[in-house]
């Protein structure tokens, strides 16, 4: 990662424009080892199969929000390889770190007793939460794509009330369960772990060549890298929302989950592995095709 800044601020173009890539893959390695060496057990040593499930996944969960930004127009790229199977392959590749990235910062802030309490009054019962969960977390999919100018901040809490209530019915692991015993500090720490997800995405962006850049509404002109920063609050719901959306995935796994002694659902489904190929080659297929179409503004001269 040190090198990979040098040469970015010596002026090497191709780092400058792979720096997404060089900045984020050695900070989940780093990130992995400093857990492994305070608690003995860390994601890609212990977890491997379910790290290396990570990223298929990472890839698929961010695509969902390309599309949402089709209707939303939040963000856009520029200088992007012109070249179509070098694009696509940056795309997997970069994509592939998100729930990583995210997920090793959440332990990482676990081990090192960062977040040590969160204790809050008992949920009695979660499942009289269920119908109100679920007509916001409908409402927050719907409103962003009618009227994206105005609702275009709830696509990134959506999928928490949609998905929470049935990862709880399940038995899957659940933000619910947790509140039901009184306990915060899974819900704070997945929060944490996306402000420094999102600063850092923001700091290592602005000096790359090829990055993203931000047409965010009602935000302000005060940045903080290209990130209008009252867009920072978008980071930890973010969060939050991958971690419930990869828990109710992991129903249809057979009950897999990457998250260290933590018990299978009660309830899961184990769908073929074809069928969950054939799935994510199909829609990254559509999703890549679109960003080149809508999302990238401006390509590198060949």
């Amino acid at each position: 990662m040190l090198i990979s800044e040098a040469l970015l601020f010596s002026g090497n173009e191709f780092v400058g424009i792979w720096f997404y890539a060089f900045a984020w893959w050695p900070y989940i390695f780093f990130v992995d080892w400093l857990v492994k060496r305070k608690t003995g057990n860390s994601l890609i040593i212990d977890r491997t199969r379910e790290f290396i499930a990570l990223i298929p996944w990472s890839v698929f969960i961010w695509l969902i929000f390309e599309w949402f930004n089709l209707y939303l127009k939040n963000w856009h790229y520029v200088n992007i390889i012109p070249e179509l199977s070098w694009r696509w392959l940056g795309y997997f590749i970069c994509y592939g770190t998100v729930l990583p990235g995210l997920f090793e910062t959440y332990e990482l802030i676990l081990a090192y007793g960062i977040i040590k309490k969160g204790q809050v009054p008992r949920l009695n019962d979660a499942r009289l939460a269920y119908p109100w969960f679920m007509l916001l977390g409908i409402l927050f999919l719907i409103l962003p794509v009618a009227y994206p100018l105005y609702f275009f901040p709830l696509v990134w809490g959506s999928f928490i009330f949609l998905l929470e209530p049935i990862n709880h019915a399940l038995g899957a692991p659940s933000l619910l369960r947790e509140w039901e015993k009184g306990s915060f500090q899974k819900f704070y720490a997945l929060l944490f772990s996306g402000l420094i997800c999102g600063f850092l995405w923001e700091f290592w962006n602005y000096w790359a060549i090829s990055k993203w850049i931000y047409t965010v509404p009602f935000v302000g002109d005060i940045k903080l890298f290209e990130m209008p920063v009252l867009g920072f609050l978008g980071f930890p719901p973010f969060t939050v929302e991958c971690y419930v959306m990869m828990n109710f995935i992991n129903i249809f796994r057979g009950g897999n989950t990457w998250e260290k002694d933590t018990p299978k659902p009660e309830v899961s489904f184990k769908v073929p592995t074809w069928i969950w190929v054939a799935l994510h080659l199909a829609f990254y297929a559509f999703v890549f095709h679109q960003i080149d179409m809508h999302t990238v503004k401006t390509f590198l001269l060949q």
